[in-house]
């Protein structure tokens, strides 16, 4: 399973939430909450997908569990030490050959921000 965060394209077929986080436990954490958790990693880290990649993976497996249909993440922080209220979010749905194909291009190097505005996120001007 491919989850794009930001500009990374993640693996998360190898994931395992339990023991860590028992399915009681998880159950009661609210789609909300994981957003919110969200918010304060990249508040705290704003290149969390970059500079801590197994925390990236943890949180898309939460966002993934929660809303299957979330195949992509975008977090973005104003600078450093934002507050987690700043941090946008937006998630995305992407098909799981466009998702390869992304995974594709990262792995020969030609995944990149821009690429990822331009082809998912549309933030840019055209």
């Amino acid at each position: 399973m491919l989850f794009l965060m930001n500009d990374v394209v993640l693996d998360l077929s190898e994931m395992k939430l339990t023991p860590r986080l028992t399915a009681h436990r998880f159950r009661a954490l609210s789609f909300p909450s994981i957003m919110r958790m969200g918010q304060e990693l990249y508040a705290e880290t704003p290149l969390l997908h970059i500079e801590r990649p197994n925390r990236a993976r943890r949180l898309a497996a939460l966002i993934h569990a929660k809303a299957p249909s979330i195949t992509a993440a975008l977090f973005v922080a104003p600078g450093e030490a934002a507050e987690p209220e700043e941090v946008t979010v937006r998630f995305a749905e992407l098909t799981p050959s466009a998702l390869e194909a992304l995974k594709d291009r990262q792995d020969e190097g030609g995944l990149d921000m821009l690429a990822c505005d331009r082809e998912v996120w549309r933030r840019l001007a055209a």
